[in-house]
């Protein structure tokens, strides 16, 4: 009786039994990320080298001409849209690609729309960086100019291309979401991993920030 029973029990006893993966795409996009911040960890490395390396003058001569209240507010767009994005995942993750109301009802938005809001904002910071470049340009702080110089544009210029390459995503993001014929768990985990990136980016600009503007 107890051997019938055994047997009776273990097919139970296995049919409850689940393994949860970790989501292939995900662990690869953490991965890749963690490569990403070694490059981003030799460029620290590579600025305050540098700044070790040559006169506290020359040094103050080039963080002269930054602009400090000008980058705050860039910064703050940027950080943002961390906010907007995130909000974008949790509607990805309701399965919500579009908005339920009107479009100033925020509480419906899906997740096009805050993804296009987070896509604004970041070609917004995107903007902000070219024109602060150019009224660097302007007041002789080039690429070429000086040590300083050369630091400051090859650690900023690297995010900045980093930025681009998110908006990228944003956009492959969108175009999948308007042409899937049922948005479902692949478009969800798209946005997902979208989100990673996003977010290493921030996170990376507020360390830069911090060194570039504050730390001088």
């Amino acid at each position: 009786m107890n051997l019938v029973s055994t047997a009776t029990a273990a097919p139970n006893a296995q049919h409850h039994v689940s393994v949860n993966r970790p989501n292939p795409v995900s662990v690869g996009t953490i991965v890749w990320l963690a490569s990403e911040l070694m490059f981003f960890a030799g460029l620290f490395a590579m600025y305050f080298t540098i700044r070790a390396t040559i006169p506290a003058e020359e040094w103050s001569e080039g963080t002269g001409h930054l602009n400090l209240t000008f980058a705050l507010i860039n910064t703050c767009v940027l950080v943002a849209s961390s906010v907007t994005c995130q909000m974008g995942v949790w509607a990805a993750e309701r399965f919500q690609p579009r908005r339920s109301g009107s479009l100033l009802a925020f509480t419906k938005w899906g997740m096009n729309e805050w993804m296009t809001l987070t896509y604004l904002m970041g070609a917004f910071f995107v903007a902000g960086q070219v024109y602060e470049y150019a009224e660097l340009v302007e007041h002789g702080l080039t690429i070429s100019s000086s040590p300083y110089g050369s630091v400051f544009y090859l650690a900023t210029g690297f995010h900045g291309l980093h930025v681009v390459g998110g908006l990228i995503a944003f956009l492959f993001l969108l175009g999948r979401s308007f042409t899937a014929k049922k948005f479902g768990h692949h478009e969800a985990t798209t946005a997902i991993v979208v989100s990673y990136y996003w977010h290493f980016v921030d996170v990376v600009w507020i360390a830069l920030f911090g060194v570039i503007y504050f730390l001088m």
